[in-house]
């Protein structure tokens, strides 16, 4: 059994259209180069054991539990272990089957995907899945998620055909159809029809696992689903086979980031979620009965912004902010260690399809004096820019203070607003409450997949004709290496209008029990396939 850290690479690129699964390999290549992702195969490990209860530190307490309203990647972590997507990913990246029975049938003008569904796949309830099912599920997806909204837009129609397939209609081609329904955060849930309502009435899906018990602040529980039906391929990432060994998953709450530190030391927890980068030593001292995992190139901070009510509504005022912000410091804040981040202004790194220099110039320029003389050309007036963050991710909060003082220093007035996770993720919403608010993302190779802001509907409400002018040419597009090349115009148009600021680049260190055996390090962490040694 391995107790010494876990340095996770990972690699790969999204198959995101069939017709053109080699041009897609090819480009695969190129991103498992460079880009680390957090994946490993399950045969790393042992066969763990059967049976036993997991409790899992988490960074806070989940809004809700619905994966289709929430873009949390908390919400996501957990629900993704009740439902199950068409689609997911398998250890490379790579668009794989997971309700659907395999790839889809596309047309040749790439416009209609025929997708069949595994039969015989149990509901919570029960009764098998059909296609009735998934029409109400993606339909309701397409209503209510962000992500699902800017998917929806793009479709023409969605019909079932037959018990066991279903139709999709697009209006265009659209490049990130695949991978944006195998997304857990926000996700595409394949739901039980009688389930469905504007809120759900119960948590009825196909996971592995079946939701028992929600107690706010305290737990929630999922219990394993004896009638799952799992896939026979052997387990890649999140594709292939699924297996509910443990009895129980208990989700814990624990917001404090040096309690999750010493529950993991303490064996009080089998995992802990995301702890501050500085505690890394200490995890590592508690070998061999603790087992640090640092995940490469796990994501990327970035500092959202409303861009429909209050001071920063203004596109001039944002500019303004983005002048005075200087990435570099924000990031040494938040991490410390400059073996855990790097300060960089293309979204993507060199050696991948979509780096890009576009609008790079805007990024760490951390000068107040212009950035004064900006937002006194726009019209400030001295309204406090309120900036909200949250202590959960300690390093939210730790970039949020020094954010903080370099607007001071451009002029500006601010109201830093330390809340929970649950409360952010709350407020966020309401438009009135908020100016700016810190966050993060996975890095994925489909642009497309996050920040949630590239889609529709999303906090910050970022709609302009530019906006919409890049990004369908990008979506359009499904030849890989052109789509290389308009990704850079998109990018230019996140720096001009400034819906959002990325920060740089972070690997992440979470912990695990010795005795969690089958574990495999992910972005959004789960635990089918995981057992506890006896």
């Amino acid at each position: 059994m391995q107790t010494t850290a876990i340095t996770v690479p990972t690699s790969g690129f999204l198959q995101l259209n069939p017709v053109r699964a080699s041009r897609w390999r090819t480009v695969a290549g190129a991103f498992a180069a460079t880009v680390a992702f957090g994946l490993l195969p399950a045969a790393a490990f042992a066969e763990p054991a059967k049976g036993g209860a997991a409790n899992l530190a988490m960074v806070g307490e989940p809004q809700g539990l619905d994966p289709m309203i929430s873009t949390a990647d908390l919400v996501g972590t957990i629900m993704q272990h009740v439902y199950e997507p068409l689609y997911t990913f398998d250890a490379n990246w790579n668009v794989a089957p997971m309700l659907a029975e395999g790839m889809p049938v596309v047309s040749k003008d790439g416009l209609t995907y025929t997708i069949a569904i595994r039969k015989g796949v149990k509901l919570h309830n029960g009764r098998d899945l059909n296609a009735d099912d998934v029409v109400a599920s993606l339909q309701r997806w397409m209503e209510l998620s962000p992500r699902g909204k800017s998917v929806g837009k793009e479709v023409a129609s969605l019909a079932a055909k037959g018990p066991q397939s279903i139709e999709l209609k697009l209006k265009n081609p659209y490049a990130p159809l695949l991978a944006q329904l195998a997304l857990p955060s926000g996700m595409a849930a394949i739901m039980a029809k009688e389930s469905i309502a504007p809120q759900l009435k119960e948590f009825i899906g196909t996971g592995p696992y079946k939701f028992k018990e929600r107690r706010p602040d305290q737990f929630t529980v999922l219990v394993r689903h004896d009638g799952y039906t799992a896939r026979k391929e052997a387990p890649s990432g999140y594709a292939g086979r699924r297996e509910a060994l443990l009895d129980e998953l208990r989700f814990v709450p624990v917001p404090n980031a040096n309690t999750r530190v010493e529950g993991s030391l303490s064996g009080q927890f089998q995992y802990a979620d995301l702890l501050p980068v500085e505690a890394v030593g200490r995890i590592e001292k508690g070998a061999p009965a603790v087992v640090p995992i640092v995940t490469k190139n796990f994501g990327f901070p970035y500092i959202v912004f409303n861009t429909k009510e209050g001071v920063l509504a203004s596109q001039p005022l944002r500019r303004a902010v983005q002048t005075a912000v200087g990435q570099g410091e924000l990031m040494a804040a938040g991490f410390g260690d400059n073996r855990f981040f790097v300060v960089e202004p293309n979204f993507f790194p060199k050696g991948t399809p979509y780096y890009s220099a576009a609008g790079t110039n805007a990024y760490n320029t951390r000068n107040p004096q212009t950035a004064k003389d900006l937002a006194a050309k726009a019209g400030y007036n001295g309204q406090p820019v309120r900036i909200m963050a949250s202590r959960q991710y300690e390093f939210h909060y730790n970039m949020a203070l020094v954010m903080s003082e370099q607007l001071k220093k451009a002029g500006f007035k601010t109201d830093l607003q330390v809340v929970d996770w649950a409360t952010l993720v709350q407020r966020r919403n309401d438009a009135k409450l908020w100016d700016v608010y810190f966050t993060h993302s996975g890095l994925f190779p489909e642009p497309m997949l996050s920040p949630p802001q590239l889609g529709d509907g999303a906090p910050g409400w970022w709609e302009t004709p530019a906006k919409k002018a890049t990004l369908t040419a990008f979506n359009q597009e499904t030849d890989s290496a052109k789509r290389g090349a308009l990704w850079g115009q998109v990018q230019q148009t996140v720096y001009d209008e400034v819906p959002f600021i990325e920060v740089g680049k972070f690997n992440s260190l979470s912990a695990r029990s010795a005795k969690l055996e089958g574990y495999t390090p992910a972005i959004w962490p789960f635990f089918w396939n995981t057992g506890l040694a006896k």
